[in-house]
């Protein structure tokens, strides 16, 4: 095996390892539902993770017969996700009393999902975990892509905001950033074939990759 099919085969490998690491965490949660109602939350998000991964397994494994120019930002990308999503099933919740407050971290993951898979399904056939130009790729204006040039990773980012913030401690937040870093490096990568799609340049200019008035 070259190393480019190597880069993108481990981060799939990696994925019953996120499964094994929600399912634990979901149940050790489980366990101590009685102490606090924070864990009843922390359960129900960490299915809430469990089920956005299955949802997505068909794109996560889709194949494809075009060569992707990301491969080197797959694995950083994937070990990312996979710290988060550890610092939240293994870390000391911050939460010991109830407050309204629980909830706001569910509810930003729950925005940030829902956008994610508005996204997902304006572009379609067109849309890849990998960064791989189609013969007739063409350009998607429509939809979260009137306002920004990558509502998937807008939508994925704000998930893991919520998610990071729920279980807020200081694995977390690094595992957070870090994952920020392996975002921002991927649309740089992807945007590179982008820039050829005819009409991409007009609809680039004046929005914002991420956010807003920000980037």
């Amino acid at each position: 095996m070259n190393r480019r099919a190597l880069l993108l085969a481990t981060p799939r490998a990696l994925f019953p390892v996120g499964l094994a690491i929600l399912i634990t965490g979901l149940a050790g949660h489980a366990r101590r539902i009685a102490e606090s109602p924070a864990h009843t939350v922390a359960v129900g998000l960490l299915a809430a993770y469990l089920v956005w991964l299955i949802l997505e397994v068909p794109v996560t494994f889709r194949r494809t017969t075009a060569t992707p120019v990301d491969a080197r930002t797959l694995l950083p990308y994937a070990l990312a996700r996979l710290a988060v999503v550890a610092g939240a099933s293994f870390g000391p919740l911050p939460w010991t009393t109830w407050s309204p407050a629980l909830l706001i971290p569910p509810l930003v993951f729950a925005a940030g999902v829902t956008l994610r898979h508005v996204a997902i399904r304006t572009l379609g056939r067109f849309y890849s975990h990998h960064v791989v130009r189609q013969a007739d790729h063409r350009l998607v204006s429509h939809g979260p892509y009137r306002l920004i040039r990558h509502p998937a990773y807008a939508g994925m980012l704000m998930a893991h905001v919520g998610f990071t913030a729920f279980f807020l401690n200081e694995a977390g937040v690094v595992a957070l950033a870090l994952l920020v870093a392996a975002v921002i490096w991927r649309i740089l990568v992807e945007e590179r074939p982008l820039w050829l799609i005819p009409g991409y340049a007009g609809y680039a200019t004046g929005r914002a990759r991420l956010v807003p008035g920000v980037w």
